[in-house]
């Protein structure tokens, strides 16, 4: 699939003291002028910012340099270790997209791979069709034929274990992939139907990739061997930490303008201070209004803004001793203002402070609405209340259950203040409900292993989500298998009831129905309380003023080929 959800640590370092909050600090729950407020300001968020200029503007050749937050070894996207937002970002500008989002997330065939799609549903069964170009191949001259798809399709569908695939969501709903009339049609056989089809085989890999498991989990460590795009693979220096794609000639495609493209690993403490030292021509600021303040100081820079599927949230241990009790969960939840945190994370940028209150759309999304039923909203008393229920009485300043302190570890990446800072603002609100919390400081390397690893109770990070929300829902709240495969589910957390309702909702082809089911499933999600969203991340990139098309792309798929400097 092409994007699915992947995990960002997120916010980088913003320089601020952490205010006292007086616990809960500032109103329990903004005015309903101020949330309006807040909402019509970001409904009226650009959707894309990315300098857009027509390609007879933009330079011939060049360099643009950019920067990935780690240092990636795995280079197949849909590998559990892969698929990660730095390992998408520099394999969309040489692996095939076949479809292309645009900005109001509208997903269209891209010709370069796919001249024709069509899905179609008879008697409930859905059949989609594709039309290879006959001039796409790959960089070890074979064409890409129907071949690949039916490789890709075998590997991802979950049947065979030894495939270390991050998620199987839509091909495992596949009954079959066959050859059209010729090598360049494909015909897709749906078991059970799947809106979210324009967003499969994408980015698609190599029969010979996919042929084995020793192939698909070992053939893209530290290498991009075959690839097919505007780009190619010119050096990958595990030294230096840099990956350099360069314009691929056999592309049959519109002709790069870019001679290369530098993707170089550095510390996210070290993204500003690189952009303004010239090292970098572009640094995402996200969240961090310190980054904001500092990029936006540096000469000939554009500030590029848009609103995108990115959303900050809290993430619960629902197998911790401490948090497998929703009530548990449900008093931690309502311990928690989330406005001193919004204020702290978003403080210096150009922003709504809206808290998001849905785990399915964002708040300038269709669909979106509060389903909630008052777990977001900071009532401490109630707080009090339910651990009261569950049993943790207050003996001092601290519960206890059994002789046992209610004590819940945060852990946070310790390269960013924020995340620490979110933290400190947690610690100080639950210990007025009597809850202890440790802050825990993981090394950033280690930070998303300790999250598999199930090692923390609340953990901060983003998510990043599709044009397609409703075909992604499995992989973060599925009902946990005894083996944590195909599943970025870290609450640990599930019910059939949930999983019937995102069972209807990913499978309903009417576009008014789905949102009413998609709200159903946030719903339950709520209830659940394993995921506290807190807000819709602004997408901000500081750019050098001169770099055309590229910047805050939103929904939108980035167009590599026509990325360059103006003339």
């Amino acid at each position: 699939m092409k994007v699915r959800y992947r995990a960002t640590a997120g916010l980088a370092v913003l320089a601020l003291a952490v205010a006292a909050c007086g616990g809960g600090g500032g109103d329990k729950k903004p005015s309903a002028e101020q949330s309006q407020q807040a909402q019509q300001q970001a409904a009226a968020l650009p959707e894309i910012q990315i300098n857009e200029t027509p390609l007879e503007q933009v330079q011939d050749g060049g360099t643009v340099k950019l920067a990935l937050q780690s240092w990636q070894t795995q280079w197949n996207y849909h590998q559990t270790q892969g698929t990660k937002g730095d390992v998408r970002d520099v394999v969309s500008s040489f692996m095939p997209d076949l479809g292309t989002a645009d900005s109001k997330a509208e997903v269209r065939n891209n010709p370069d791979y796919v001249t024709e799609w069509k899905s179609e549903v008879v008697d409930g069964k859905q059949t989609v069709t594709y039309k290879l170009n006959d001039k796409a191949k790959w960089s070890d001259g074979k064409p890409i034929t129907y071949k690949d798809f039916v490789a890709q399709w075998k590997a991802l569908n979950g049947k065979d274990k030894d495939y270390l695939i991050s998620s199987p969501d839509g091909y495992d709903r596949i009954e079959s992939v066959e050859k059209g009339a010729t090598d360049h049609d494909v015909i897709v056989k749906y078991a059970k139907l799947w809106p979210a089809w324009p967003d499969m085989f994408t980015p698609l890999y190599p029969e010979s990739v996919n042929a084995s498991a020793e192939s698909f989990n070992k053939s893209y460590l530290n290498a991009a061997p075959i690839t097919a795009g505007a780009f190619k693979v010119g050096k990958i220096d595990q030294t230096a930490k840099t990956f350099t794609v360069v314009r691929d000639d056999n592309w049959w495609g519109q002709k790069a303008k870019l001679d290369s493209i530098v993707y170089r690993a550095i510390d996210l403490s070290g993204h500003v201070p690189a952009f303004a030292n010239g090292e970098i021509d572009a640094v995402t600021v996200g969240a961090d209004g310190a980054k904001f303040q500092q990029a936006k100081g540096v000469a000939g820079t554009d500030m590029r803004k848009s609103a995108g599927p990115i959303w900050r949230h809290f993430t619960f241990n629902g197998a911790g001793e401490a948090l497998k009790d929703k009530n548990v969960r449900h008093a931690i939840f309502v311990g928690i203002n989330r406005q001193p945190i919004l204020q702290s994370d978003l403080q210096g940028l150009d922003w709504p402070m809206q808290t998001l209150d849905n785990h399915v759309y964002m708040n300038t999304q269709k669909g979106y609405q509060d389903n909630s039923g008052g777990l977001n909203t900071y009532n401490p008393e109630k707080a009090k209340q339910l651990l009261d229920a569950a049993g943790w009485k207050l003996e001092g300043d601290v519960r206890k259950k059994d002789g046992k302190e209610l004590n819940l570890r945060f852990m946070y990446s310790s390269d960013l203040a924020v995340a620490k800072q979110e933290g400190e603002l947690t610690q100080a609100m639950l210990k007025e409900i009597g809850v202890k919390v440790t802050l825990d400081a993981a090394v950033p390397d280690k930070f998303f292993d300790r999250i598999n690893e199930g090692d923390f109770d609340i953990t901060p990070f983003v998510w990043e989500g599709t044009p397609f929300p409703l075909g992604n829902l499995f992989q973060l709240y599925g009902n946990p298998p005894d083996e944590k495969l195909f599943n970025n589910n870290f609450t640990w957390l599930g019910s059939a009831e949930l999983d019937a309702a995102m069972e209807a909702a990913s499978s309903e082809v009417d576009p008014v129905k789905a949102v009413e089911l998609g709200n159903q499933v946030d719903k339950l999600v709520w209830d659940q309380a394993g995921v506290l969203p807190l807000f819709q991340r602004p997408n901000i990139v500081a750019a050098k003023s001169t770099l055309a098309n590229y910047g805050a792309f939103g929904f939108a798929d980035r167009a590599w080929a026509k990325m360059g400097f103006k003339k």
